[in-house]
């Protein structure tokens, strides 16, 4: 029996001439975007005109790439070396597209399709989901590939939460700092119409409360907020750049909705939201990492492909 895992996620540009073909892509899906054609291009052609050199700018800042792309291959290289089946990622927006994967798993007998989202919604792990799909009938591989919704609750996936805040605390007292649980915004239209997103977020931060209570560390508060959000429609609330006006002095930030850093973690709430904090006069401000490859995210995943495997 030949097995290949196949990690999902949006992606990110490999190189700053790929910072345009990530926002067309991304803008023009019909989960992000509901408009129908051509109305939806257009759309999405005005906001990449007026987000591309911004974009690019806060590229540079990160070295101009994605940090998902190293992220990423790292996770791929160490996943490998716990499971017997080969590994492989693919991209929602960038390369490598599910196009590209798909050609080279064609033949194996069963694929796994993991999707780096933990939460379900229909502008994340549908979206690839049904990229995937929809690339694998075109190869008459439909019928060899098992998926899953989420994982959020999974208690591996929390221990990596926290044992990523505990290294942002860096050994100090807990109890000096506030916790915020940063997720990326959703229009409150999309969940209106039953996207599972934000009760799925929410039911994840009472979990890695949960764990946080396990191991005996108390944060001053701890809040959840919502952030990247764009354009004039409605947003989930609270927004992030609110609720770091109610900080007093020292603060941690988890970046709940990713499992691997990206320009949303690494550019918006490192570099953006660290900006308006010192603005605020916040103390202390700091953002904890994704689990990225943490030794407990990696059994997580081996957790789930071995339950997959079952069905």
């Amino acid at each position: 029996m030949k097995r290949t895992i196949v990690l999902m996620n949006m992606g990110g540009p490999n190189n700053l001439d790929e910072v345009k073909v990530f926002l067309k892509n991304m803008f023009n899906d019909k989960y992000i975007i509901g408009a129908p054609q051509p109305i939806r291009a257009m759309i999405g052609a005005i906001i990449v005109s007026k987000r591309l050199e911004i974009a690019k700018e806060n590229y540079k800042k990160l070295g101009g790439i994605s940090p998902i792309v190293g992220h990423t291959k790292r996770l791929v290289r160490r996943f490998s070396n716990m499971v017997d089946a080969d590994v492989f990622y693919e991209m929602r927006y960038t390369y490598p597209f599910a196009k590209d994967i798909l050609e080279k798993v064609k033949n194996y007998d069963e694929i796994y399709a993991i999707p780096m989202y933990p939460h379900y919604s229909s502008t994340t792990t549908k979206s690839s989901i049904e990229d995937l799909k929809k690339v694998a009938k075109s190869f008459g591989i439909e019928n060899k590939i098992k998926t899953i919704d989420s994982y959020y609750d999974s208690d591996l996936y929390n221990k990596a939460i926290v044992e990523r805040i505990k290294e942002a605390l860096k050994g100090e007292n807990s109890e000096d700092f506030e916790l915020i649980f940063s997720a990326h915004g959703l229009t409150q239209r999309t969940i209106n119409k039953g996207d599972l997103y934000q009760k799925h977020i929410l039911a994840n931060v009472e979990c890695a409360k949960k764990e946080l209570q396990k191991q005996n560390i108390n944060f001053k508060k701890i809040h959840v907020a919502y952030q990247s959000r764009l354009g004039p429609m409605e947003w989930l609330r609270p927004y992030m750049e609110d609720k770091l006006k109610e900080i007093k002095s020292k603060v941690i930030v988890y970046p709940i909705s990713f499992t691997v850093d990206n320009s949303e973690t690494l550019g918006e709430l490192v570099l953006e939201y660290g900006e308006l904090a010192h603005e605020l006069g916040i103390k202390d401000y700091r953002v904890a990492k994704a689990p990225n490859h943490h030794p407990y995210f990696l059994l997580n995943l081996k957790e789930i492909y071995e339950e997959m495997k079952k069905f």
